[in-house]
């Protein structure tokens, strides 16, 4: 068997966060050290929380998500507050000074209802003036294209905490609109498969992410097309956004 906690631990191994090696978790780290307060919406197992606290974050730092294997594994630094809950459970009133989602989680918001009331329980939750940072893959790199097992740039070998070794790859089950259902495998390496984790994913583009935020009250501050803070360009890859509350 190839339990939650072991999904949830498995997404630490295949996504170590490390700001000093990756370009987008060092987009996200100085912008949370240099808030005093921080909500950091579908926080999963709150590498990135854990880590400001040990870089020596004093504010508040609030992680907020709904699966409870990977709020598990979070709950052992007992000094950030851990949240089970979706992002329209952002409790009003709050007054952050910082919004985050990271690892594309804003792209597991499907419906427009989703969408809407996600928006706005963030601005809810942020102090006049705060902002609200985070990232979707850009439609036009068709990212999901290179999610296959016939790719093998998306084929991972890993050995997980239990001392497994396990390969896990991406299938692509449809592609509706501006959605795309994906499954993810993970496999022993002699292909006996344990677990297949299905999950979908909204592909806005720049002017339908923009009427979403307007709707909602934030103004863009800033959008980049990668983590080196170049435009948004006809090539770009990320749609990555600086959006204020007014």
């Amino acid at each position: 068997m190839f339990s939650d906690a072991d999904a949830a631990a498995l997404y630490d191994v295949l996504n170590p966060w490390d700001p000093d090696r990756r370009s987008d978790d060092g987009f996200y780290l100085p912008l949370v050290m240099d808030a005093e307060s921080v909500l950091d919406v579908g926080c999963g197992t709150g590498a990135m929380l854990r880590l400001a606290r040990e870089r020596g974050h004093r504010g508040r730092l609030v992680g907020l998500d709904p699966d409870r294997a990977a709020l598990d594994r979070a709950w052992r630094r007992a000094d950030v507050e851990w949240v089970e809950g979706v992002a329209a459970d952002a409790r009003s009133g709050a007054a952050f000074e910082l919004a985050t989602m990271t690892g594309h989680a804003f792209q597991t918001l499907i419906t427009d209802h989703e969408l809407r009331a996600s928006l706005t329980a963030i601005h809810g939750a942020l102090r006049r003036g705060g902002r609200f940072v985070f990232e979707t893959r850009h439609p036009q790199a068709r990212a999901w294209e290179g999610w296959t097992p016939s790719n093998p740039d998306d084929v991972v070998d890993v050995v997980d905490e239990a001392g497994r070794a396990l390969r896990y790859w991406h299938d692509v089950d449809s592609v509706a609109g501006d959605v795309v259902t994906i499954r993810g495998t993970v496999a022993r390496r002699d292909g006996t498969v344990l677990r297949v984790l299905s999950e979908r994913l909204r592909f806005l583009d720049v002017a339908a992410l923009g009427g979403f935020l307007a709707a909602a009250g934030f103004s863009i501050e800033a959008q980049f097309g990668d983590w080196n803070r170049e435009p948004v360009t006809g090539s770009s890859r990320e749609i990555i956004t600086i959006a204020r509350r007014g």
